[in-house]
């Protein structure tokens, strides 16, 4: 009997088999990244999220607009002709967790910041069809009413220090006050205007 044959007719033995090779082959693909500084390293002008964009991004996961609105601009020229320069990896260091998506209801965001006045945001949020009479998003009225206390927005700061995100102590000190008082949609707001900024003049 040849040795294929051995391992085509035993079941357990063809999948550990295919365990095997599909393991190694991910590590030879996954493993190098770790060490490659275009993957670990944050782009030039790269900042953290301030106490308000952090907060607007936990209300943007909250209200599920990742489910409809990717970011990720891919290397293909369609893309790169609509949204920007294209998406890479040294943007996403300081993401926890990463909101790349992959579906697209709505527009990719990826490059979003500046590129529509604060006003227009608030506007469109409230109601999309008073900027986009197309649009199917569903509106947000309530994120103008509910306000932020800031409770916990300094703790969030400082677990997000120790994934290595680098906060000082004055931003985790000062995180509370920076957002008590405001509201939800002033967050959103800041943090779709922050989305893409570092890359934002490259081309």
């Amino acid at each position: 009997m040849r040795k294929h044959d051995l391992v085509e007719k035993n079941l357990g033995l063809m999948v550990v088999l295919i365990v095997v090779a599909i393991s190694f082959g991910g590590l030879v693909e996954i493993v190098p990244l770790f060490f490659q500084k275009t993957t670990t390293e944050p782009v030039e002008g790269l900042k953290p999220y301030t106490a308000l964009q952090l907060e607007g991004r936990d209300i943007y996961i909250r209200e599920g607009c990742v489910g409809c609105h990717s970011q990720m601009v891919r290397p293909l020229r369609a893309e790169v002709e609509r949204y920007g320069h294209y998406s890479v990896a040294g943007e996403s260091v300081y993401e926890y967790p990463f909101l790349w998506g992959s579906k697209r209801t709505g527009p990719d965001l990826a490059r979003v910041g500046g590129r529509y006045s604060d006003e227009w945001h608030r506007a469109h949020l409230n109601n999309p069809r008073d900027v986009v009479p197309e649009s199917i998003m569903p509106s947000y009225p309530w994120l103008n009413q509910n306000t932020l206390d800031g409770k916990l927005t300094g703790k969030k700061m400082e677990v997000l220090r120790s994934l290595g995100v680098p906060y000082t102590n004055d931003d985790i000190e000062g995180a509370s006050a920076a957002v008590k008082g405001r509201t939800e949609m002033d967050a959103v707001v800041a943090y779709l205007q922050s989305l893409g900024t570092a890359l934002q003049n490259k081309r």
